[in-house]
Order: structure tokens, then sequence, then C-alpha cells
């Protein structure tokens, strides 16, 4: 049995995209992918949901191991891609959170439901008065 498993084991490393293909420079960025789908997943979603430190906790990882996988040998690009993706879904999470929570973001979301509530009842009026003549 050990025979056959060397023999496989030898088989696949023999071929190079296989032999990346079952190597962590493959695995552990594809895992890692989770994190930049979920970030770009959250950005439809409200702003009074982005937790600022985590959002700027994650910038500062993604930034490092961007570096990191180019610093490696051989440089794992695919890993790069990763980060590179989930960087730029925190840049635009952070730039998020801070218009909400920094640069009026709030009171310009209140003021537009306020309008939106008025002229909603502007067509009920309207609507009402058109019923009465």
């Amino acid at each position: 049995m050990a025979a056959f498993v060397k023999a496989i084991n030898a088989k696949i490393r023999a071929h190079p995209v296989l032999n990346y293909v079952c190597s962590t420079h493959f695995w552990g960025p594809v895992s890692n992918f989770g994190i930049p789908l979920a970030a770009v997943a959250d950005t439809r979603k409200s702003p009074e949901l982005i937790s600022g430190q985590m959002t700027f906790a994650l910038s500062i990882y993604s930034a490092t191991f961007m570096r990191y996988s180019l610093a490696v040998s051989p440089k794992n690009y695919l890993l790069f891609a990763c980060h590179f993706i989930n960087e730029g879904a925190q840049l635009t999470q952070g730039y998020r959170y801070l218009d909400w929570h920094h640069w009026g973001g709030r009171e310009k979301a209140g003021l537009t439901g306020a309008v939106e509530a008025g002229k909603e009842t502007a067509k009920e009026v309207v609507a009402k008065a058109v019923e009465q003549k």
C-alpha cells in the first residue's frame, strides 16, 4: 500500500499544475478567499453595522499579507490577489464607516427618509382631493 501511495504522489509531483494544486501555495489562499468574499458582500449592507476597529485591523492584515505574498519564494500571486481584493473591500468599508459616523451620512439618510415620507403624504393628500371633487 505504501508503494502505491508513493507512486501516486510521485506522479502528482511530476506534473507542475497538479503539484501546485496539491500545495499550500494554492490551498492557503483558496481557503482564505472567504474573507474578501464576505467583505465584498458586506458592502451592500447598512453602514450602521460596520465596525471601525475591525475594518482597520483587516486593512492592516491584508496590507501585511500582500507584502508577505511577494516576499516569499516563490512569490504567491494567488495570495496577493486574495489580499488585494480584501484590501479594496476593507478600504471601501472604511470609507462607508467614516461617511456614516463622522461625515454626516446618518443625518443625510434621515433627511432623505423624511423627504420620501413627505412625498408619500403629499401623494395621499392629492389622491383624497381628487376623490372629493
